[in-house]
């Protein structure tokens, strides 16, 4: 069909062709005449051929129409396809994959080949065959992490080791690169050791197993630890088949514990215990092993099933107790080290591996109790002697106090009866004081010794201890070594002295220091102290002498044996009352003599009495009887002691 002419869709133009002036006329004509609405032409037959007006039949329209539809490759959305590349731009590739249009991909999905070229062959995805503008939306980067995936979820069932690039670093792990595709690899899983620095990793082309896959989100984890140990495993079992107890090893430290250490013997561990290091003791394995040190050790014990291996070091030398020195002997003096301390003693080491006892009732000759955890400090040095040796059962029993001669065989040449000496208060108890003279000699001094005038409560009130303290030997128990001592005889007693200063009936000044129930300690002078009973504490006014309340005191008992002077302050005032009731009743007697020689000498001069006189007689002798029964009634009311 020409440029110039248009066919009708009736069957009847299309047989009898135009002419063009026919079309221009009628052109024309409908350019001058109203506008006529168009309509589509669907029953327009495009199967004939308008130049030679010829016509298909159905075999051969339909033979055609095959041809032309085979010309089309028939895709689906989300299908990898194979396709060649047409066209670069410099911003997409034109890719052809025989569908009825091209697609485009972004140069960003083939930066890893930067020599791409027209006719190159590539695979790409069909995202969508036709989106909204028409066009065929293809990519390469997808139709890669597919293929990816694929091969990732292949090689997870297989269990084949794959080969993987670190790309970045990431939270708790790192970032790897297989087959195109990114995936996890978990910081526990980069080596059998712990791991820190990541960065190191960083670059490295490493060789990785699928260990994890994630179908709903395709997220794979992959592990390059459990390559390391696969291959460990296998050298475990064959070192496992030709393990022996008393086998000798080498291998090398790889952790070092507070209970001992674990070795790598070549993929299998051994536990190397602390006390299987050494024959002597050590506090911590650091003591005397370092990481990566190589040593060679022997197979004590080993589990199949566990797979664990015990290991020692010190049994590749002989025991120290099978090869002692001869020098070592019942008798000979040794030097050792302080190793531990138990209530009971402390061991000192004398070699490595070989210990001897120092019992607490070996380490001074004093009778006294003793502290080993006080006396002994660890890793303090101390020369003894063994007393006992015994090879089949490894014991050996050590003296330091035998390092010298036992000071009780000489006890009364040098701390003889009554002699005078210096010693340091080593401990109070509440019925004494223990005295230290010198090293292994010491005694007590009983709380009544302290003081000739003073009563304590306690010895802690005198002295504390620690302090030094002036003693004399007031006996010697050489037996139970046990010496007596006395403090308040290195002065005279008082108490002979006082008798008479302090006699019962004597008033003196005081301070009450104390009160309980039963009465006052009362301060005297000359450092005496007095007891007033409470009944003897009262005052005049009907109140009571209180503590810290200064008064005066009647001696009313003074016991030089038993040390003991008894006081009282209400017998002070109720004695002024007495005597001046005895003052009262003495000079009503004397009045009463003096009437009654007055009445004797009347008598004496009348010789014969008048009534006037007997009257005289019988009012004096009236008087004289009132006064006598007065006298009586005082005498009575008297206080008694």
């Amino acid at each position: 069909m020409s440029d110039n002419n248009i066919v009708n869709s009736n069957a009847e133009v299309q047989e009898s062709p135009v002419s063009n002036q026919e079309v221009t006329a009628t052109t024309n004509d409908l350019a001058k005449s109203e506008p006529v609405q168009e309509t589509a032409h669907d029953d327009f037959d495009w199967s004939i051929d308008k130049r030679n007006v010829a016509s298909y039949t159905e075999e051969e329209k339909a033979k055609y129409d095959a041809v032309y539809e085979g010309t089309f490759k028939a895709v689906t959305d989300g299908e990898l396809v194979k396709g060649i590349v047409v066209g670069l731009t410099k911003t997409d590739v034109v890719i052809n994959i025989g569908f009825k249009s091209d697609g485009l991909v972004s140069l960003n999905e083939f930066r890893d080949l930067p020599n791409l070229s027209t006719g190159d062959e590539v695979e790409v995805l069909v995202i969508e065959k036709e989106d909204r503008e028409g066009h065929l939306n293809l990519s390469r980067k997808q139709a890669r992490i597919t293929r990816a995936w694929e091969r990732i979820v292949e090689v997870h069932k297989t269990g084949e080791v794959i080969t993987g690039t670190v790309t970045s670093k990431t939270k708790g792990g790192l970032i790897v690169d297989v087959f195109g595709m990114e995936t996890f690899l978990p910081g526990s899983q980069i080596d059998v050791k712990p791991v820190t620095d990541y960065d190191q990793f960083v670059g490295k082309t490493m060789e990785f197993k699928v260990v994890k896959i994630n179908e709903a989100i395709k997220n794979a984890v992959v592990s390059h630890k459990a390559l390391i140990e696969s291959d460990i495993e296998a050298q475990r079992a064959e070192i496992m088949s030709k393990l022996e107890r008393g086998q000798v090893l080498e291998g090398a430290i790889k952790n070092i514990t507070d209970f001992g250490a674990f070795m790598d013997l070549g993929g299998l561990d051994g536990l190397l215990y602390i006390t299987d290091i050494s024959w002597g003791r050590i506090s911590h394995p650091s003591e005397v092993l370092k990481l990566d040190q190589k040593l060679k050790v022997v197979v004590l014990d080993f589990d199949d099933e566990k797979k664990r291996i015990s290991l020692g070091l010190k049994q590749l030398t002989p025991h120290p107790w099978d090869i002692l020195p001869e020098n070592i002997h019942e008798g000979s003096v040794v030097k050792g080290k302080v190793v531990n301390i138990e209530d009971y003693g402390a061991f000192l080491e004398i070699l490595p591996g070989v210990e001897g006892l120092v019992h607490v009732s070996e380490i001074t000759w004093a009778n006294s109790p003793i502290n080993a955890k006080e006396f002994f400090k660890l890793n303090d040095e101390h020369e003894a002697k063994i007393v006992t040796l015994d090879k089949e059962s490894r014991k050996m029993s050590l003296s330091i106090k035998q390092m010298s001669e036992d000071p009780w065989s000489v006890i009364e040449e040098k701390f003889p009866e009554g002699s005078r000496h210096t010693g340091l208060v080593k401990n109070i108890t509440p019925y004494g004081v223990f005295v230290e003279l010198s090293a292994g000699i010491g005694g007590m001094i009983h709380i009544s010794d302290l003081s000739w005038l003073k009563r304590f409560n306690h010895p802690s009130e005198y002295t504390k201890v620690g302090s030094n303290i002036d003693v004399v030997i007031l006996g010697i128990d050489k037996d139970n070594r046990k010496l007596q001592l006395g403090h308040k005889q290195l002065e005279e007693d008082p108490w002979n002295t006082l008798q008479d200063t302090f006699a019962p009936g004597t008033i003196h000044e005081g301070t009450v220091i104390r009160k309980d129930d039963k009465g006052a300690i009362v301060q005297l002078q000359y450092g005496l102290e007095g007891f007033a009973p409470n009944r003897h504490l009262g005052k005049e006014d009907g109140k009571t002498v209180n503590a810290d309340e200064s008064a005066q005191f009647m001696v009313i008992e003074f016991d030089r044996n038993e040390k003991r002077i008894v006081v009282s302050h209400s017998r002070i005032w109720e004695q002024a009352k007495v005597d001046e009731k005895q003052a009262a009743k003495k000079e009503a007697r004397e009045d009463a003599d003096k009437t009654r020689k007055t009445v004797k000498t009347i008598q004496s001069k009348v010789e014969k009495a008048t009534l006037g006189d007997l009257g005289a007689l019988a009012e004096l002798k009236h008087k004289l009887q009132q006064e006598e029964k007065e006298s009586g009634n005082n005498e009575s009311a008297a206080p008694q002691e």
